[in-house]
């Protein structure tokens, strides 16, 4: 399975990074109005984008049956969570139009270890999910804060406020 994913991986690098299709893929993502109106037939990148999606899905499928050795439905129940953390753990911008298969390998390699981890200390099933969400939510914010000028200034006065927690005592209350 990992020298399927390396070959996967690598092939999808080079397919959304060197050709005219995967151009055509970070363009939509990043603005389909503005994609349709410089030429591009979205509805054919859309079918693309989610024929290639349904031929992975189908491909960790395969693997997960071959690995378990059994068809069972409900084997990846849960996934989903891990997927989408996943993308935005790497870098992927909510707005779309950016990510790498790069950051998203690093990012399943970074919610595999969280969730290795929250296994090994034995966090309970039901709030490993909440666990991922908040993961979720803070590469959200994370993201955010990296393109928007105000929510980055806000983020480096709470960070500077952490590292210096005295600026907020009166003189006399410091020296105590």
């Amino acid at each position: 399975p990992t020298i399927i994913m390396i070959i996967i991986v690598i092939v999808m690098t080079i397919f959304l990074s060197r050709t005219i299709w995967g151009y055509r893929i970070y363009a939509l993502g990043g603005n389909e109005q503005a994609a349709q109106l410089s030429g591009i037939n979205t509805r054919r990148v859309k079918l693309l984008a989610f024929t290639l999606s349904g031929l992975m899905a189908g491909i960790g499928g395969t693997l997960m049956t071959a690995r378990l050795g059994v068809a069972m439905p409900t084997a990846a129940q849960g996934y989903e969570l891990d997927a989408i953390a996943a993308v935005f753990i790497g870098g992927a911008s909510v707005k779309g139009g950016k990510g790498t298969m790069i950051g998203t390998l690093i990012g399943a390699a970074t919610m595999q270890v969280l969730r290795n981890g929250m296994n090994l200390r034995g966090v309970d099933a039901y709030w490993q999910p909440a666990a991922i969400g908040f993961v979720i939510i803070m590469a959200i914010v994370l993201d955010r804060a990296r393109q928007d000028p105000r929510t980055a200034a806000f983020f480096k006065k709470l960070f500077k406020l952490a590292r210096h927690p005295r600026i907020f005592l009166k003189s006399s209350e410091a020296l105590h």
